[in-house]
């Protein structure tokens, strides 16, 4: 039996806070930022305590949350109160779009309310919707998973780039269920070294055989001259993909994906499901974060005081030709059928 990495829950909830795992210190500390409100959750997903897939669990419990703090109210004032913090929430980083399909569901669950419903009602349907999400989300996950590592030979050497969460823990958990054991190369992940903090963390902490490079290595470690021997496959999570097949991920990955492609290394992206709401690649709003965030790493600046200005976008874009499959919760897809995903819903 594997052990539940710390990572696995990073969400908790108490009656006036939802504590929060603050990712940005984490495994150096192990702190919990407590939010105190939709604005506080909003604020801890823009400002990177919780970061990857970590979000939607943040989100749900912050829509509790506020439900439990209308309490009292009228029921037109309290589910206004709740709207407007989905809003709020689904806008605090905008190119992954999985905050905005669990703010959907729960306020799905919460317009279906009778006009008469008290403020207790819409209490428990907030929480009781929060924890279905929870729970959906997680099994969405094993089903990629198991897809994902039919994908992959025993024995293989797998790169990896900044931190697939729950993708990655169930990644592993699948294959150690079938017999299969895998070697990890994990990028550190610049600026925010998610790579080398949360990814080489987990896969340590699960016991598995992880080896950490910088970034710029990618490359090289994928190329048939690398010392370390053979990649396998590259394999990554995607914050989002379009219907045409672009995948969406940590800024580096499409340099992984370059390299990946000309030395003939397989890329498979990881995603619950193509974005229905984003045809085309134009469709996303790739996040632009402050430059000055590159000039330092874990609090201690690192450029040079004479240089002022950097570039951050914390997502780049990776086009079709240079993913082999696109794996998500129905089985991998060429990316440019990814869209048959959902042909089962339109019938």
């Amino acid at each position: 039996m594997l052990p539940d990495p710390v990572l696995d829950r990073s969400v908790r909830f108490e009656d006036d806070a939802v504590l929060i795992l603050d990712r940005r210190v984490f495994p150096h500390r192990v702190e919990w930022v407590a939010a105190r409100s939709d604005v506080e959750v909003a604020a801890a997903i823009r400002d990177m305590v919780t970061q990857s897939l970590g979000p939607c669990f943040a989100a749900a419990a912050g829509l509790v949350l506020v439900a439990r703090q209308q309490v009292g109210a009228s029921p037109e004032s309290a589910l206004a109160a709740l709207r407007t913090a989905g809003q709020r929430l689904t806008a605090a980083r905008p190119t992954n779009n999985i905050v905005r399909d669990v703010v959907a569901a729960v306020m799905g669950e919460l317009s279906a309310l009778p006009t008469d419903a008290g403020t207790g009602e819409i209490v428990e349907t907030a929480s009781l919707a929060a924890a279905a999400q929870d729970e959906y989300y997680r099994a969405r996950s094993r089903a990629l998973a198991r897809h994902a590592v039919a994908l992959v030979d025993d024995g293989a050497r797998i790169l990896t780039h900044c931190w697939m969460d729950t993708y990655l823990i169930e990644f592993v958990r699948a294959a150690d269920q079938v017999g299969k054991r895998f070697r990890y190369v994990a990028t550190e992940t610049r600026p925010y070294l998610q790579g080398a903090r949360l990814t080489a963390h987990t896969l340590a902490e699960m016991g598995q055989d992880v080896t950490l490079i910088t970034d710029g290595m990618a490359a090289a470690v994928l190329s048939p001259f690398s010392a370390l021997g053979s990649i396998d496959a590259l394999v990554t999570a995607a914050d989002r993909v379009s219907m045409d097949g672009h995948v969406f991920n940590k800024v580096g990955t499409l340099g992984a994906a370059v390299a990946a492609h000309a030395f003939e290394v397989p890329y498979y992206a990881f995603i619950h499901a193509p974005d229905p709401q984003a045809l085309k690649a134009a469709d996303v709003v790739v996040e632009e974060r402050d430059g000055a965030e590159v000039l330092s790493t874990q609090g201690i600046r690192t450029a040079s005081p004479l240089v002022t200005r950097g570039h951050y976008p914390a997502f780049d874009v990776t086009p079709p030709r240079f993913v082999t499959r696109i794996v998500t919760d129905r089985g991998a897809f060429e990316p440019a059928r990814v869209a048959e995903y959902w042909d089962g819903e339109r019938a």
